[in-house]
């Protein structure tokens, strides 16, 4: 830490490899508190003009897209007494300055999380959904800026939106189906139902889907029935699903199988006869009652 020199990291290393350029750094302490004016003076100035009142954004996406449009708006300003905008002079000398590669570096830390019983894996302090397979095993990450990365080996198992903030949890309602099928009363109060709603990935139709399953099949096997079509979103077409959805509504048949089937039809040849017809209901069968099991033991 004297004079110009650093310690630098393996991953910045990496970065000015990738990129071709030398580190320089400013001397610590008060020799060099005036070479850094300049740059934190432009800093300072961008964030005054662009980013005041202080945004709530959503990602860092949107962050970016903001500092961008920013930019763009900065490279018409003119600093007297010069005639030329910035981005004028900047074009000027941009011959001068190396091509940039044509892959991107993967600014991403690489880190090994275990995947508790939960199916959550904790990346820095942020709990993270994973796949029911994963559960109780340790699995590669990938942490850069704005995202998660769950790998296997080299193949991508899952990707999340960094979370903002420590303590926070980012869940997939996908990845606990198998589980919820088989103890589907855990659906109603389940965090991940609750993530899902607030995404819009769960919608009305679902809502009015399940409570119509559940009236006629049964809490069970009604919440089952729409744990089956929430499957059918990992192969088909969602908007399809969704509209399918809404035609088993109107007919009063909460069947995956056949919502599976209409949307099926629908992706390979549109126009097909609906199959959801009201003669359908001729196959309904009312739900099981044990209310007279006792008197077959001569209980009662």
């Amino acid at each position: 830490m004297q004079g110009r020199g650093r310690i630098e990291t393996d991953r910045f290393i990496a970065m000015s490899s990738h990129y071709g350029f030398e580190s320089f750094f400013c001397p610590s302490g008060v020799k060099g508190a005036h070479e850094n004016g300049g740059v934190e003076g432009e800093v300072g100035q961008f964030r005054r003009r662009h980013l005041v009142v202080v945004l709530d954004v959503i990602s860092m996406e949107v962050l970016i897209g903001l500092v961008a449009r920013g930019n763009g708006r900065d490279d018409l300003r003119h600093i007297e007494p010069r005639r030329q905008t910035v981005a004028q002079h900047f074009a000027s000398g941009q011959h001068q300055l190396l091509a940039l590669p044509d892959e991107p570096f993967e600014a991403e830390v690489h880190l090994t999380c275990r995947v508790d019983t939960k199916e959550r894996a904790c990346v820095r302090q942020s709990s993270y959904s994973i796949p029911v397979r994963s559960a109780g095993l340790r699995i590669d990450v990938r942490l850069g800026a704005d995202s998660v990365l769950a790998m296997d080996g080299t193949n991508v198992v899952v990707r999340h939106l960094r979370a903002l903030g420590k303590g926070a949890q980012v869940l997939d309602l996908d990845h606990y189906l198998e589980v919820l099928h088989i103890k589907p009363g855990a659906l109603a109060g389940a965090s991940a139902l609750v993530a899902a709603r607030k995404a819009g990935a769960f919608t009305s139709v679902h809502q009015h889907f399940w409570d119509g399953a559940r009236k006629k099949l049964g809490n069970q096997e009604g919440t089952r029935a729409l744990i089956g079509v929430l499957l059918l979103h990992r192969t088909k077409d969602p908007a399809t699903v969704i509209c399918r959805m809404e035609r088993a509504l109107v007919r009063g048949t909460f069947h995956p199988e056949v919502v599976a089937v209409e949307a099926r039809r629908n992706l390979a040849r549109p126009g097909n006869v609906d199959v959801l017809t009201p003669g359908l209901a001729a196959f309904d069968r009312p739900v099981p009652s044990i209310a007279h099991y006792d008197d077959l033991l001569g209980v009662g």
